[in-house]
């Protein structure tokens, strides 16, 4: 009996491999998106079904093009985790109409294109989870963030939208606000609880998998608990 496939579009040494390791041990097979395969492939080698793909997030070609090579290798996707962002940290007259638009590409028409790779077949199975990792800056515009939450605001209204048209056909769609500094992959965990775990953040992704249906949730924040807010 074939695997459950989850596809990971942005993957590294933080959140992107803690998620890539949590569903491999749930028994999936991985998928792992990236621009470039130099960390992915080691990634890939270490878990027990995973494939690494080159995929550029701002390019809907190639996000076309890795999800058709993906659903040939391993599958039709069950769950997708979009965890690609970008963003340029200046003030709005510094930030540049380049750096504007790339952000907006990678989070919010990255996540338009990677989704409309996997609907298709949710659909024709009745079930599927599609996982976005957004951000506070969604919900507030702070001086130095004009390059970064206009598309994160985006992403969040655009995965509300999908929410309510797939949630009916059994497609569970939920975001991650995530509220906080990451603990960077190079330095060791903490119980400080000044920093979001990774580890963390991709057991409470399986976790929104799981939810049954009479339940589930669209929008959860996560936080690490001495975090000012």
């Amino acid at each position: 009996m074939s695997k459950p496939v989850c596809a990971i579009v942005g993957v590294g040494p933080g959140n992107g491999a803690a998620f890539a390791r949590q569903f491999d041990r749930e028994g999936y097979a991985v998928a792992l998106l990236a621009r470039s395969t130099d960390y992915s492939e080691t990634l890939a080698g270490e878990l027990q079904q995973a494939r690494a793909y080159v995929c550029d997030a701002s390019d809907p070609t190639a996000i076309e093009g890795a999800f058709a090579r993906l659903a040939d290798d391993l599958g039709a996707v069950d769950v997708l985790i979009y965890n690609a962002g970008s963003g340029s940290w200046k003030n709005v007259e510094e930030v540049t109409a380049d750096e504007f638009e790339l952000g907006w590409r990678i989070n919010t028409l990255g996540v338009l294109v990677s989704s409309q790779q996997v609907i298709p077949a949710m659909k024709k199975s009745g079930s599927g989870n599609i996982i976005f990792v957004g951000a506070t800056a969604s919900l507030r515009g702070m001086p130095m963030t004009a390059g970064f939450a206009p598309a994160k605001a985006a992403q969040r209204i655009l995965a509300q939208s999908m929410a309510r048209h797939l949630w009916p056909m059994g497609i569970h769609v939920a975001l991650m606000i995530i509220d906080g500094g990451i603990r960077p992959s190079d330095r060791p965990a903490s119980t400080s609880g000044e920093q979001l775990e990774p580890d963390d953040i991709a057991s409470l992704a399986h976790y929104l998998t799981t939810q049954p249906a009479s339940a589930w949730s669209f929008e959860v924040d996560a936080r690490p608990m001495k975090e000012k807010w």
